[in-house]
């Protein structure tokens, strides 16, 4: 009887303890940034982890940082270690496609996981250090065409929206983008780091990314990388009415792990599509500069095969493949 008694209570204090785990694990969103800290995955992925914390949804969001070669590590990490887990968000957008592209790693690598919704659009900026001597694109093309590596870029990933658009304005020059010295960087807080520090002498990112910069007087922005002027942005024009043909846009998205059942990606969407409506989102994009560009299913997965062809295209007239 005792043994018997013995094994029973054993039994019941396993289920106990597993029970704790199980409802930890449900109400924990488990969300990989392809980025170091500072930048706009990052405050994408934290202020999308704290709405759906805020909506009800979870309990609590845990965020692991894996930058590097344009979010693909993050992305190899993430499908490795995060299959089947119905609660763990990946994410990704344009610099991660990019990153791709450039590597001539097949669209079915991030197919793998699973697609729940493209979030935000963004246009790329050009930035100097406030004291910098080059006061407009007008100097940066003039110093290029008098020699092509006199100009040091910087921003996010190799392969970045800002590193395309570096190579787009150089094709614009007629200057050989593979001439143009850009230097990669984990993402855009360290870029801006780096131009700061004088290391580089122009940065590029989206606005997100530098306005803080910008507010505390730190940089001066030269020229944005969108077809009109940006309404919070009046007095800065775009580099195509300055005369450089340079328009592209930043977007970002985010996927579900791998493996996941057609009722969990439903639910996974329906707690991102009421994070989004959120209060907490809203400031968070407003505070940011984004534009909401909300998509999930079967547009969201045409966008991104659509956008890896359009990239592929991008970085071969820009000389980068």
């Amino acid at each position: 009887m005792r043994r018997n008694q013995f094994l029973m209570a054993l039994g019941g204090w396993a289920a106990a303890s597993c029970l704790p785990a199980r409802a930890s694990g449900a109400d924990r969103l488990s969300v990989l940034i392809p980025a170091s800290a500072g930048g706009g995955w990052d405050a994408t992925g934290r202020a999308l982890g704290a709405a759906m914390v805020a909506t009800g949804r979870y309990r609590e969001a845990v965020y692991d940082n894996q930058g590097g070669a344009a979010g693909t590590l993050g992305l190899a990490a993430f499908v490795q270690a995060a299959r089947g887990q119905p609660n763990a968000l990946l994410i990704m957008g344009a610099v991660m496609i990019g990153g791709l592209v450039s590597s001539k790693t097949p669209l079915r690598q991030l197919q793998q996981c699973t697609p729940i919704a493209r979030l935000t659009s963004e246009y790329s900026a050009f930035a100097v250090a406030a004291g910098s001597p080059i006061r407009s694109l007008g100097a940066v093309a003039e110093r290029l065409r008098q020699a092509s590596g006199s100009v040091r870029f910087g921003g996010g990933s190799k392969a970045s929206t800002e590193h395309i658009a570096v190579s787009m304005f150089a094709r614009s020059l007629r200057v050989p983008p593979r001439e143009i010295r850009y230097l990669p960087h984990g993402g855009g807080a360290d870029a801006v780091a780096a131009l700061l520090k004088g290391e580089i002498d122009v940065v590029g990112g989206g606005y997100g990314e530098l306005a803080q910069g910008i507010a505390r007087g730190q940089l001066r922005l030269l020229g944005v990388t969108a077809q009109r002027r940006l309404p919070g942005l009046p007095d800065v024009p775009t580099l195509k009415e300055q005369g450089y043909d340079v328009t592209i846009g930043n977007w970002r998205g985010v996927y579900g792990a791998p493996g996941i059942s057609d009722a969990q990606r439903a639910a996974l969407t329906q707690a991102v599509a009421e994070a989004v409506k959120s209060p907490a989102w809203r400031q968070a994009a407003e505070r940011h500069g984004w534009t909401p560009a909300f998509t999930t299913g079967r547009d969201f997965e045409a966008f991104v095969e659509f956008e890896y062809a359009a990239t592929t295209a991008i970085l071969f007239l820009s000389g980068m493949l």
